[in-house]
């Protein structure tokens, strides 16, 4: 059978323990029928992480920034250059993520036996493997958006692949054909959080977007920005105003809400939604869990 290639991508900068540690387990995986393109996007780091990278890992490509590409930006200078190789899909990275031996297997494994479908892998807490975060948002008007899956573990996941309405950029698995059908991130918008979107947009282009649990990443854990009731008036226009790529941001609220909503017309009116949440102090971004009929034991624990 003829090898699947796969071009894997990665914006980085100054996180260079970090970033040798993601790409050492990167290395370990099982990649048995599977050519892996590994594409860093080095934006301007002076760590020296692009040298080390060279050293260690020589088969990597390395792409140069100028220190102002972000999150979004720097991914999308990744996919550019996948693209150039024509692989059959590309793997979205952060830098801080630990592979599962499985997890590039299991992703090409669900996507391959799912048609039009875009994969996530399930993100675990680094810190406490078996706490599951940022997986299978759903979209919440009264709470402002759409809210993370709070308080689940390894064991309270299905068992198969479940559709969500959006996969949080951590570990995504493009086919290459939903790239070329959709186009890249939103980097002028959204510099920061290109993926509040991303994957919203191909599911409504009848993309299916799905989270498949046999598929592991270890990440490091969010850093929670500070309550910005606290914050003083004139720090507060700053977020709001001066800062697109925090988290307070209002342009980066009202594009991922337009992004990610079911129409254009809840997504813009759940941003006030959202900071009228934010000034009563109940900023944080929600909770769903899945009902009892949805949930069985059976379902949970059977692989």
């Amino acid at each position: 059978m003829k090898p699947i290639n796969i071009a894997v991508v990665a914006p980085i900068h100054n996180r260079k323990e970090e970033t040798l540690r993601c790409l050492a387990s990167l290395f370990q995986t099982d990649r048995t029928g599977i050519n892996l393109r590994i594409i860093i996007v080095d934006d301007g780091s002076t760590d020296g992480s692009a040298e080390t990278i060279r050293t260690r890992f020589p088969s990597i490509e390395l792409v140069p920034g100028d220190g102002t590409l972000w999150y979004t930006a720097g991914t999308n200078r990744g996919i550019t250059t996948a693209l150039s190789y024509e692989p059959k899909y590309v793997l979205a990275i952060n830098d801080d993520s630990i592979f599962d031996e499985n997890c590039i297997r299991a992703l090409v494994d669900c996507a391959e036996a799912n048609k039009r479908a875009v994969v996530g892998a399930v993100l675990l807490d680094r810190e406490r493997p078996h706490r599951v975060f940022q997986v299978a948002p759903q979209w919440k008007f009264w709470q402002g958006g759409m809210q993370h899956w709070h308080n689940q573990t390894i064991w309270s996941l299905p068992a198969k692949a479940w559709e969500v309405e959006l996969i949080v950029g951590n570990c995504v698995l493009y086919p290459t054909e939903a790239i070329r059908e959709v186009g890249l991130m939103d980097e002028k918008n959204l510099p920061q959080y290109g993926d509040a979107e991303y994957t919203p947009r191909m599911r409504r282009k009848g993309w299916k977007l799905l989270v498949d649990p046999k598929a592991r990443v270890f990440c490091k854990p969010n850093d929670y920005p500070s309550g910005f009731r606290h914050l003083s008036f004139r720090k507060k226009i700053a977020e709001l105003l001066f800062r697109p790529t925090g988290p307070y941001s209002l342009k980066r609220r009202v594009y991922s809400s337009l992004g990610s909503a079911p129409n254009p017309v809840a997504g813009l009116f759940a941003v006030p939604v959202f900071y009228a949440r934010v000034l009563l102090g109940i900023n944080r971004e929600g909770s769903w869990g899945l009902k009892r009929s949805e949930r069985s034991l059976k379902d949970v624990f059977t692989d």
